[in-house]
């Protein structure tokens, strides 16, 4: 009876002392993470952050005073405005976003949809491995630092990731792919990461850790994180081929189908949507989407039915740049003549200059009657 009961005593002492040291396990884990992304921001860190000392350096003191500079000139320029745009024409939001063709764009998932519950981004640019600055001497961290910031540059003043100059520019060294990226954005939206697990996909769709799908198609990050008002958002990020064949065989779509409708954002999306080689992820952001946000390289306008959404043109239609030649269309042109075209007081797309950005607003014709 005495040995039951010490045995009973000394079982629920091991479960309160579990307890005691997951939350704290959990909390350390989480706080690295959170102090890592903002170190990389350029943002200041508390002073009993293990981190903290490498704030004293004066490499991250000159790369914190650019970051915030540019993120000054950027949050006036652009997601200030975005935000302001989605309020008066996207009252209605769902709590899903699709933003396939991102790469690591969250900022303009953030800024078009601030609000989403889940929003998940896929690209052809690898995740990377968690980043870990610890134990960086001065020089190596004012390397990684620059080479972070060379990977931002064209998002900060084009509006779009050169992919092949990313790929280049976070290669090799501490901190690699689109995960520091992501730290990064998440930090300078007012974010704070509360977890982070490397995760891949099998056929059906289903979530794994990273490690246990080494054939995987579709890699990714899954990362929880919270703004000022402590409501908990998800951002899924898969590094993966949303081309035709290679998306169904993935599991890709079946993890998207599992998160049901949404809205959808398109932009600098290489017209890829405009050949015939990437319509089973066109066909699903068209049947999943109840708002649909594009510049003139997401789905072209023909391939919408016409009875089940209504158009709202923002900016001016100026037809693709150079590079994607073949890409004009003809029914976008009149769509934008034909409307009295709000303008566009920030940039957006491939045309990225003053006044040449051209913006659609699609929303499913169901949905405009219910919530207008």
């Amino acid at each position: 009876m005495i040995a039951r009961h010490s045995a009973a005593l000394a079982a629920s002492l091991i479960a309160a002392v579990l307890l005691l040291v997951a939350p704290g396990a959990a909390v350390a884990a989480d706080k690295t993470a959170a102090d890592t992304a903002r170190l990389l921001a350029g943002m200041p860190l508390a002073a009993s952050s293990p981190l903290a000392p490498m704030t004293e350096s004066g490499s991250w003191q000159r790369h914190a005073k650019r970051f915030d500079a540019a993120w000054d000139k950027f949050e006036t320029r652009q997601l200030k405005k975005i935000r302001a745009w989605s309020d008066a024409h996207i009252p209605q939001r769902k709590p899903v976003v699709y933003y396939m063709f991102s790469g690591p764009d969250y900022l303009y998932a953030n800024a078009f949809f601030p609000d989403a519950s889940t929003y998940i981004l896929s690209g052809l640019e690898p995740v990377g491995p968690i980043p870990d600055v610890a134990g960086l001497s001065q020089g190596a961290l004012a390397r990684e630092l620059a080479q972070l910031q060379q990977s931002l540059n064209s998002v900060l003043s084009f509006s779009f990731f050169i992919t092949k100059k990313m790929k280049t520019q976070l290669k090799g060294g501490r901190i690699q792919g689109t995960l520091p990226v992501l730290y990064v954005f998440l930090a300078r939206a007012g974010k704070t990461i509360h977890d982070v697990e490397l995760i891949a996909l099998d056929e059906d769709g289903n979530v794994h850790p990273d490690a246990d799908l080494p054939k995987s198609r579709a890699r990714g990050v899954k990362i929880v994180f919270a703004g000022d008002g402590g409501k908990e958002q998800t951002l899924y990020y898969f590094s993966t081929d949303v081309s035709n064949g290679a998306i169904e065989r993935s599991g890709f779509l079946k993890f998207c189908e599992g998160h049901g409708r949404g809205d959808a954002l398109l932009k600098s999306a290489s017209y890829l949507m405009h050949s015939g080689g990437f319509t089973t992820v066109r066909d699903f952001v068209l049947a999943r989407s109840d708002a649909i946000v594009q510049d003139d390289s997401g789905i072209p306008l023909r391939d919408f039915e016409r009875e089940d959404w209504e158009f709202y043109a923002f900016g001016n239609y100026l037809g693709p740049i150079n590079i994607f030649p073949g890409r004009y269309q003809r029914d976008l042109r009149a769509l934008f003549a034909r409307q009295k075209t709000d303008k566009l007081d920030f940039s957006i797309g491939y045309r990225w200059r003053p006044n040449q950005s051209n913006l659609l607003l699609a929303r499913r014709a169901d949905h405009v009657s219910k919530t207008d």
